[in-house]
């Protein structure tokens, strides 16, 4: 099944359909596994978990991005935490996701996790690629440490962004700690979580050292479907990160979207669209507080005529960029377009376009600052440049055979002056963005 609605947002490849014809027929959910408290599940690929379609993300309840010390415990803070735990497990929301970049978020969680039945929750940390495997090995007791757990369900190596961190996860250390663990009984499934371009994504999928892989896909963002693809041709995982933040800054929508969303709200849409496709497994919700899991529960019973729910919020979608973005443009504008290290100056096209083009359609300007802001900031979080300082004349060589080529330095122009503020600044330790 090829994804839906793909327009104005994915990588257009030739094997496309065109959007929004024949739509039910090409996807539709099947038999729906069981539910608890109408939670649903689906079985993670060769793991075999069943797991919940919701995950219960560990980066935004935290109370630290650095670890904290002995004395340093904020009760309130750590009361939300456990509340968030806990209305988790009331919705079926077994899952609970973290990482070791996440500052306090293991140590916080290691003081709810062991009141919990272990053998009725799924735990997730995510480490990065280290130099050496002794190393991997000392960070991982020191979450295993801090989450107060014998051992987790699923390690991720955490940033799998770029080839080289890639060829240092295989080769220098990295997974060979993690099969040591593995053999220990303290790692049961290795995965990766990346937010890398699809070409590496589809890389380390191809080595078939992972049983999963966390990664970015959702409706204003689908250029990694092809990665989507072939971790289900090889029984993966697939996990989708971020959804509400970095899928859009959904959870603080313009009335615009809101609009175009109704019944839905857009979180819940977007819920739905990724959950619609039975290649995806679960998507993760990084919650700040109890009751950001409603919107997204909400949309469980709808998810079995998923659908024919969101074909009409699809449609006006896409009239509306049309509308606004002109259809040629919606349709073809990905087409051939250059990649970022292709790219004099190292300007990532994609984005920042994909990004105007959700400001002038659906008035997304505050989703285009916070993330145009981060270029030059978030390493190979968020790789490239802004549109400063700028060689036109070797941009426009590079877009030569390009079928908008003359378009794209006013769009260009158009973006920088829409988003450009202060520089964004790194949410972790470790870089992520």
């Amino acid at each position: 099944m090829k994804p839906i609605g793909l327009y104005p947002w994915g990588k257009a490849e030739k094997a496309l359909v065109p959007p929004f014809s024949d739509f039910s027929s090409r996807h539709s959910c099947h038999i729906l596994p069981p539910m608890k408290n109408n939670m649903i599940y689906r079985r993670f690929g060769k793991t075999a978990l069943q797991m919940p379609v919701l995950t219960c993300g560990g980066m935004r309840y935290q109370q630290s991005w650095e670890d904290l010390k002995t004395n340093g415990l904020d009760t309130e803070g750590q009361a939300n935490l456990e509340a968030c735990i806990h209305q988790a497990i009331a919705h079926g929301i077994n899952h609970i996701e973290t990482a070791r970049g996440y500052g306090s978020s293991e140590y916080q969680l290691g003081l709810v996790l062991p009141s919990l039945p272990r053998d009725e929750i799924i735990v997730q940390t995510k480490i990065g690629p280290k130099d050496n495997e002794e190393d991997f090995l000392k960070t991982f007791d020191l979450s295993m440490k801090h989450l107060q757990l014998d051992y987790v369900d699923l390690l991720g190596v955490h940033g799998i962004n770029t080839p080289i961190l890639l060829r240092k996860t295989l080769k220098g250390g990295t997974l060979k700690a993690i099969r040591k663990l593995q053999n220990e009984g303290r790692v049961r499934h290795v995965g990766f979580s990346t937010h890398g371009p699809t070409q590496t994504i589809v890389d380390a999928i191809e080595t078939d050292e992972f049983s999963y892989v966390n990664l970015h896909w959702y409706y204003f963002d689908q250029c990694n479907w092809r990665a989507v693809e072939a971790a289900t041709q090889r029984d993966m995982g697939v996990f989708i990160i971020s959804p509400n933040d970095k899928g859009g800054k959904l959870y603080d929508p313009p009335q615009k979207l809101v609009n175009l969303c109704t019944p839905l709200s857009p979180m819940g849409f977007n819920s739905l669209f990724c959950l619609s496709h039975e290649q995806v497994h679960t998507i993760s919700l990084g919650v700040a507080k109890p009751s950001d899991f409603d919107a997204h529960v909400a949309i469980l019973p709808q998810l079995a005529d998923g659908a024919a729910v969101i074909e009409p919020i699809l449609q006006r979608l896409h009239d509306e960029a049309v509308k606004r973005l002109g259809a040629d443009w919606v349709n073809h504008w990905q087409e051939r377009l250059p990649d970022t290290k292709d790219v004099p100056g190292n300007l990532p096209l994609y984005h920042i376009l994909r990004m105007r083009n959700m400001a002038k359609a659906y008035d997304m300007e505050a989703y285009g600052k916070m993330r145009y802001n981060l270029l030059g900031n978030g390493g190979h979080w968020f790789p490239g440049a802004k549109v400063e300082n700028v060689d036109w004349p070797a941009l426009g060589k590079c877009l030569e055979g390009y079928a908008f080529a003359e378009q794209v330095p006013p769009y260009l122009r158009e973006a920088h002056a829409l988003f450009n503020a202060e520089d964004g600044k790194r949410l972790s330790e470790d870089g992520e963005t």
